[in-house]
């Protein structure tokens, strides 16, 4: 899937109330590993922590000027494994989160010049994993009853993609 008409960029404080939407809507909060409705000012605490962290990048991919959804890297260094979380607007369409994460790997490893992504979903999201597969990464692990929601326990399913696999995909899809 071709992405040329998808740009990214930083989040800036503009972003923030439309981003606490999309975090709070139900489908999205029910994918997360922290589920509760988040508040105004504990997301502004957030942002505002995460923006003095030179190793964190909290992106909103666009579609023309279309807003897709966010990603945010974590532990990000030239030459790093760093770690992704995204979510894509609720308002978005079918086929938004293939191109929020074609363009967002295409930054990691282009700008950022990360050597690796890795990526976590929750067993029971299908739409996340199918995602991360069709995208190139590649299950790495399974962290059996990793994590409680309410009173139960849920696998979460480890993912990878290096540099060179994402180098040899852009080859083949180019």
């Amino acid at each position: 899937m071709r992405t040329e008409n998808c740009h990214i960029r930083p989040v800036s404080s503009a972003d923030l109330e439309r981003m606490l939407v999309w975090r709070n809507q139900p489908q999205v909060r029910a994918c997360m590993l922290n589920q509760h409705e988040i508040s105004l000012d504990e997301h502004q605490q957030w942002f505002e922590r995460c923006s003095k962290d030179p190793s964190r990048r909290l992106m909103i991919v666009e579609e023309g000027e279309c807003p897709l959804g966010f990603v945010g890297f974590s532990g990000v260094e030239a030459g790093a494994v760093a770690t992704w979380g995204f979510y894509a607007a609720p308002e978005a369409v079918k086929g938004a989160g293939t191109k929020l994460g074609l363009t967002a790997l295409g930054f990691a490893f282009g700008e950022l010049r990360l050597y690796k992504v890795c990526g976590h979903a929750l067993a029971f999201n299908e739409a996340s994993i199918r995602m991360h597969k069709k995208i190139g990464f590649r299950q790495e692990g399974l962290l059996r009853g990793q994590h409680k929601i309410n009173e139960n326990y849920h696998d979460i399913i480890c993912f990878g993609l290096l540099r060179e696999e994402w180098d040899m995909r852009s080859r083949y899809s180019a």
